[in-house]
């Protein structure tokens, strides 16, 4: 009588594999059961290499009618800021705190469009949209340093339009340019740290082979629902960051500018008043754009985001924000235009 062969099967209940063996004119049959509780849990964390990207749409009609809109977009906010930066650089008359945390903002709405636009562009011509997973890293860790260092430079901004309004002689002395660099810095400072946290926190957690994110970019909220360990502390971190982000640098503009205000109403010239509205208005409307979105996507509780709603919100802020600002501010400012103009001047003077 030829041996049986082994029988073995994998419960995925107990996580074990029994081995039954039978041997030559051996009525009974040996059992070897063998624990493989650590290799099965290392095998189901599977390693992932890349996520897939679900996209803005998935209507195949919509991928290039969507694909010339953002493109347009992206483009003239990379124009717009580029000019913006290089604007402020060459002309002295625009070497003052305005224009140097003017100059800030423009890099950074640069710096999280580019993060986001160049792939979402690419995965509207391509049929399988994914990312590798160190990109995938990498572009949650440059989103979230740029969209932090926004806030507090908006910040930094209103309080520069505060010492401007309502303590012009001390003005000069105030908003030196040491200070100016401290208060450029400590945002850059204080969102690569919590670039970081959130980032090793997600990408050192598990992902149980689970790799489509519902989104255009890789962001924080859709990336948490791929994980299969608990997620709390995560969430709990986003959630109380994210409010005291918004909350204390809404705070800070929204003193700056009720003691403007004050300011202002206190003025006997009509003619002060309104440049002192002129001044303030660009920065205001860029203010109360950001912070609605913002509010709208983060503080609200998990269960009721959206993720169509969310990469609506999401879209609005990471390309057409970044392409409004520098609109805004040169259509808006004076300055911009006479800086434009002067600009465009000595080129046409230019030998040739």
């Amino acid at each position: 009588m030829p041996p049986a062969e082994p029988s073995q099967w994998v419960s995925a209940d107990l996580w074990t594999v029994n081995v039954q063996c039978s041997q030559y004119d051996q009525p009974s049959m040996t059992t070897q059961q063998f624990s493989l509780t650590a290799w099965m849990n290392k095998q189901n964390l599977t390693a992932l290499t890349e996520f897939i990207l679900m996209g803005i749409t998935d209507r195949p009609e919509l991928q290039a009618p969507f694909f010339g809109l953002f493109l347009i977009i992206y483009t003239v906010s990379v124009v717009g800021n580029l000019g913006m930066i290089i604007l402020t650089n060459m002309d002295s008359r625009l070497q003052t705190p305005m224009y140097f945390f003017l100059r800030h903002l423009a890099f950074i709405d640069l710096g999280y469009s580019t993060a986001v636009g160049p792939k979402m562009l690419v995965n509207f011509v391509t049929n399988q949209n994914t990312i590798p997973y160190n990109w995938c890293a990498t572009q949650l860790s440059f989103f979230i340093l740029f969209i932090i260092s926004e806030l507090f430079i908006l910040s930094a901004m209103a309080y520069d339009r505060y010492v401007a309004i309502c303590k012009p002689l001390l003005y000069t002395v105030v908003m030196s340019q040491r200070v100016c660099w401290v208060l450029v810095a400590i945002p850059y400072l204080y969102s690569a740290f919590l670039s970081l946290t959130t980032t090793i926190k997600i990408f050192m957690s598990s992902f149980c082979g689970h790799n489509v994110i519902r989104h255009f970019y890789c962001d924080s909220l859709p990336l948490l629902t791929l994980l299969c360990s608990s997620s709390r502390d995560i969430e709990l971190i986003i959630l109380i960051f994210s409010a005291f982000n918004l909350v204390s640098s809404l705070v800070i503009v929204l003193v700056s500018y009720i003691l403007i205000l004050m300011a202002i109403l206190r003025m006997n010239s009509a003619e002060g008043r309104h440049k002192a509205f002129s001044t303030c208005g660009s920065h205001l409307t860029v203010v109360v754009v950001l912070y609605a979105t913002l509010f709208f996507m983060y503080v609200q509780p998990k269960s009721s985001h959206s993720f169509d709603t969310d990469k609506i919100a999401s879209a609005f802020y990471t390309l057409i924000i970044p392409m409004l600002n520098p609109m805004i501010y040169s259509l808006r400012n004076k300055e911009v235009k006479g800086a434009l103009h002067r600009i465009w001047k000595s080129l046409h003077r230019l030998p040739m």
